[in-house]
């Protein structure tokens, strides 16, 4: 068959799937895409993974695959694991990489900064306590995370010197106001959300002068933390490693539009 009744069946096609209300996948024909990263990338929270993937919990619904999905890219390599450091992803992850990859999509620090410890302190402790760990999480992101994501990304630009890097960060996990009765009060909230800030400003600022594109997720999940009427993210839950992460609604609402507004 020539080229031109091929492009016109692909012209029908289309028109047909829009026709019927569907939208064809985006174009990446010809993109390698390499997902690293944390439980935030590896899709924790949803309660619904991967055959396979065992402790690393990699989800049909984390943001990776969906963005797999709808793209429809040449390759695609999902390393991301639940509870990686930057440690982990220098000694395990970069593997997914090579000269030929174009696309690498990351979320990290939240694990090297302690993030499950200090939500916890704050769900069980004092409002002193959660105080003390929250400044001690702060100084760390800021005066010790900076050259572990440096030493992740460079080794990130080594592996993939072509590559367009997307760095993804972590949403405030909490609304403010009213939560109900057992709740974590609002002080520490406030706290916890400020944490989040603290290391959305580290992890952005590493990013840009690494040359890395960052995406910014709070302002997409705002009014879809814990405590809001739709909440897109967990609050404490059985399993309890599924606490505090995003739901499918977080990953498809929050983090799936937050990557495709930078790569299209």
């Amino acid at each position: 068959m020539t080229r031109r009744p091929l492009a016109l069946l692909g012209s029908l096609a289309t028109a047909l799937l829009l026709s019927l209300g569907l939208a064809a996948p985006a174009s990446a024909a010809g993109t390698d895409y390499a997902a690293l990263g944390d439980s935030y990338s590896s899709g924790v929270g949803t309660n619904n993974y991967d055959s396979g993937s065992g402790s690393c919990r990699r989800s049909p619904q984390a943001y990776p695959r969906l963005w797999a999905n709808s793209h429809a890219p040449a390759s695609f390599q999902f390393v991301a694991c639940s509870g990686a450091t930057t440690r982990e992803v220098l000694n395990n992850q970069l593997g997914a990489l090579n000269a030929g990859t174009d696309l690498v999509t990351i979320s990290i620090g939240g694990n090297d900064a302690g993030f499950a410890d200090v939500v916890t302190t704050c769900r069980l402790g004092s409002d002193s306590g959660c105080l003390t760990a929250v400044n001690n999480a702060k100084a760390y992101i800021t005066n010790t995370l900076p050259g572990r994501l440096d030493e992740t990304y460079r080794a990130i630009r080594n592996r993939a010197p072509g590559a367009r890097v997307v760095v993804l960060g972590y949403p405030r996990l909490f609304e403010l106001g009213s939560c109900g009765f057992g709740s974590i009060s609002e002080y520490k909230r406030g706290l916890l959300n400020g944490g989040a800030d603290t290391m959305s400003s580290v992890i952005s600022g590493r990013a840009s002068a690494a040359g890395f594109n960052y995406a910014d997720v709070r302002g997409r999940f705002a009014g879809h933390g814990v405590c809001a009427s739709s909440p897109w993210i967990n609050g404490t839950t059985w399993p309890v490693v599924e606490s505090y992460h995003p739901k499918a609604s977080g990953y498809s609402g929050g983090y799936l539009p937050a990557l495709t507004a930078v790569t299209g």
